[in-house]
């Protein structure tokens, strides 16, 4: 007697998935990826250099790689950076959030005995054993000073 085939439910990750990106390479009908085509590279890394992943690019895994070889190249060459960095604007000192105007984590609480290791000395360090003058020697005079 043969089983009855089970049902299949609804795929739970319809609603997040999307319609499959296509690739830029394959829109501008691109079959060659030169490591000196910057403007094309810089399409395929973020703002802060890095390579975009394909899920983002849509590229195959053939044009990944092709892309990637020729971002790392033109990276060698000086064409393109290795990292970019991107600056953003600080407050004051109003910036401080829940720390107040300590400036500081907090308190630590007691940090003596931990267990693994023995605790530190918390005294001052032994001075310094007195340094004595030397004597001065008288210096003989010679027969050319005189």
């Amino acid at each position: 007697m043969a089983k009855a085939a089970a049902k299949r439910g609804k795929n739970k990750d319809n609603a997040r998935r999307s319609k499959k990106k296509t690739s830029i390479l394959t829109i501008e009908k691109v079959e060659y990826v030169d490591y000196k085509d910057v403007n094309l590279l810089r399409r395929f890394m973020s703002d802060r250099a890095k390579i975009r992943a394909r899920r983002v690019t849509g590229n195959d895994s053939q044009q990944q790689r092709e892309i990637a070889l020729a971002i790392k190249n033109a990276r060698e060459m000086a064409l393109l950076p290795y990292a970019s960095r991107v600056t953003t604007q600080r407050g004051g000192r109003g910036d401080r959030g829940d720390r107040g105007d300590r400036g500081d984590r907090g308190d630590r609480g007691d940090r003596g005995d931990r267990g693994d290791r023995p605790p530190r000395d918390r005294e001052a360090p032994a001075a310094a054993p007195a340094v004595t003058p030397v004597e001065e020697v008288p210096v003989e005079a010679t027969a050319e000073e005189v």
